[in-house]
């Protein structure tokens, strides 16, 4: 079933919308490289948080989403909805450090926090890695995405599906290249309104194909299994048909709990992410970076995922024929009419856009600011530096290509993915908060993990089998170094903490800068961080349990999460700089 011509429009109108927009900022993001990787430091809060929610809304995501919860369930979502807790510590703590720290971008803080060739070396070896290695895979299964979004919908063959992902590539670069951060942010807002209404939409054209959520409910639980439950059963065997028990570590309360103990705090994005740490930099002030990383916690996970999920059940039941990632775009040539066609398929486009672009420009960065500009050519116009990294963007998106022509299950690459730098996550946090880490700390921690994770995929390692072995044998790896090691120079520490003022464990710091304001760490934090873990949730588990009827738990759960956004407001409102 293809596009009528009234899809076509809607979708040509989409396409010329977003190229004026990256016309209309080209001319600003020329200006240099602060402009065009920053946007000047002059984002507020809501712009910069719908951003960050609009760049992790990809084409790729409902189809993982799709795959998890017809393979395991809705409770399989806590492998990225674990990682609301480690946001929450972007939130309160590191949103307002990033914005002190005034650096380009994250990897710029290596050479702030250590010294000497080693922070040299590692700020060059990380910037290299996530542009390429790291980019290279999340822009390929965001591609592939597309691609098969394409396929399914406008039914391009698989043998030419190397056109489609051209198309997508060249509309991404185009639009990118021309208008920098501005351009990305300014779309992201309308991309992230489109998306979610296409999302909206198809969820309610669905369920009425089974006749409501309670009809969906009755079939779906006449399947069996645990595939309504919002946390995997508490069982300490599975069972295997009529075979023997599958042992505890292969159980799904196992897995959850891995997601729920170790996966947030142990991977790259510990104290934020690359992108994500690029739009709190981005921000005007600290008080801005904060509410804005709030808002994309919010609408990330207890917003976003529900119109996903209710297609993926839906299509348990009705597209059961159907491979599980091409399951949602099935949905969409099957429920619903001209027109709306075309709607979801722009909103398609608007979700790979929002994440291709932000990776190129944000790989870029990496590119010209962590390894052209600081050991290539050092001195030269910021014309120059902007035409560069357009360049850039060229050349990532073309190897993107090439990876997504070789990639086939999206979430088997979100799980290869995750463990490849696992064992860093508790480093990139204590290098805030504790004097004695140094750069030998963070470089042995990364190669252990790298290693570490390649031998036991090697091996045929499940994902939450990798984090239980990766994540100590990393901690006792880069301990060892860091205690075998010296100490960065005191004057490299003291310039450290006078411009971030982290607090923590600094006391032979923290005697050489009297009278310096008292650091974040206390009760205060935590109190913080206590009420976010209870706004994030209980809005999750909320609006989850109203959507399947369940109306008595999701106004308690909807009552907790407004506890602790009253709880945050009246801190916000009494902390100095926030009001």
């Amino acid at each position: 079933m293809g596009l009528a011509l009234i899809d076509w429009v809607i979708i040509g109108l989409y396409l010329a919308l977003s190229l004026g927009i990256g016309l209309h900022f080209s001319r600003r993001a020329s200006k240099d490289v602060g402009e065009y990787f920053l946007s000047g430091r002059n984002l507020p809060w809501w712009l910069l948080g719908t951003s960050m929610v609009a760049t992790t809304f990809g084409a790729d995501t409902p189809l993982a989403v799709t795959e998890y919860v017809r393979t395991d369930g809705i409770w399989r979502n806590w492998f990225w909805w674990n990682a609301a807790l480690g946001g929450l510590l972007s939130v309160f703590l590191f949103s307002r450090l990033w914005v002190r720290a005034r650096v380009l971008t994250d990897n710029e803080l290596i050479e702030l926090r250590y010294s000497g060739r080693p922070a040299a070396i590692l700020r060059a070896f990380k910037a290299g890695y996530f542009a390429t290695v790291y980019n290279f895979i999340v822009m390929g299964w965001v591609t592939q995405a597309m691609a098969t979004v394409l396929h399914v919908t406008l039914g391009i063959p698989r043998e030419m599906q190397w056109l489609s992902i051209s198309i997508c590539g060249v509309i991404a670069l185009v639009y990118t290249v021309l208008s920098g951060l501005w351009g990305v942010v300014a779309t992201d807002l309308f991309q992230f309104v489109l998306a979610m209404v296409g999302s909206i939409i198809l969820a309610l054209f669905s369920l009425e194909q089974v006749g409501g959520i309670a009809e969906l409910k009755v079939k779906v639980a006449q399947m069996g299994g645990s595939t309504l439950f919002f946390f995997p059963p508490l069982e300490t065997h599975a069972l295997n048909g009529g075979g023997p028990a599958i042992p505890f570590w292969d159980t799904p309360f196992f897995t959850f709990m891995v997601f729920l103990l170790i996966m947030w705090w142990a991977t790259h994005h510990a104290d934020g992410g690359g992108y994500i740490i690029q739009r709190m930099l981005a921000a005007k002030s600290e008080g801005h970076s904060l509410l804005g990383t709030l808002w994309f916690n919010l609408a990330h996970h207890a917003i976003r995922p529900w119109p996903w999920i209710i297609v993926a059940l839906v299509s348990m039941v009705t597209l059961p024929e159907y491979k599980d990632k091409e399951a949602y775009p099935a949905a969409i040539n099957a429920f619903l009419p001209p027109g709306l066609r075309g709607l979801l398929v722009a909103s398609f486009m608007a979700a790979f856009m929002s994440t291709i672009t932000t990776h190129i420009n944000w790989g870029s960065s990496y590119f010209i600011n962590d390894i052209y500009r600081r050991f290539l050519v050092k001195s030269s116009s910021e014309r120059h530096y902007v035409f560069v990294s357009r360049v850039a963007g060229v050349v990532l998106m073309a190897v993107a290509g090439v990876v997504a022509s070789r990639m086939d299950s999206i979430s088997t690459a979100w799980e290869f993915l995750a463990p490849m730098a696992a064992g860093i996550g508790l480093v990139l946090i204590l290098r805030w908060f504790w004097w004695r880490i140094n750069a030998w700390s963070e470089i042995s921690a990364l190669l252990a993990s790298l290693i570490i994770n390649f031998l036991l995929v090697a091996l045929g390692v499940k994902v939450q089998h990798r984090f239980v072995l990766l994540v100590p044998l990393s901690i006792i790896v880069w301990v060892t170094v860091t205690l075998l090691t010296r100490p960065e120079p005191k004057e490299k520490l003291v310039e450290f903490y006078k411009r971030v003022r982290p607090g923590g464990f600094w006391r032979p710091i923290q005697k050489e800068l009297p009278g310096l304001e008292k650091g974040m760490l206390g009760w205060g934090f935590l109190v913080e961080w206590l009420s976010g873990v209870a706004l994030i949730y209980g809005a999750t588990f909320g609006i989850g349990k109203l959507i399947f009827q369940e109306y008595g738990q999701g106004l308690i759960l909807l009552g907790i999460a407004t506890l602790g956004a009253m709880v945050i407001s009246y801190k916000l409102a009494v902390r100095e700089g926030l009001r």
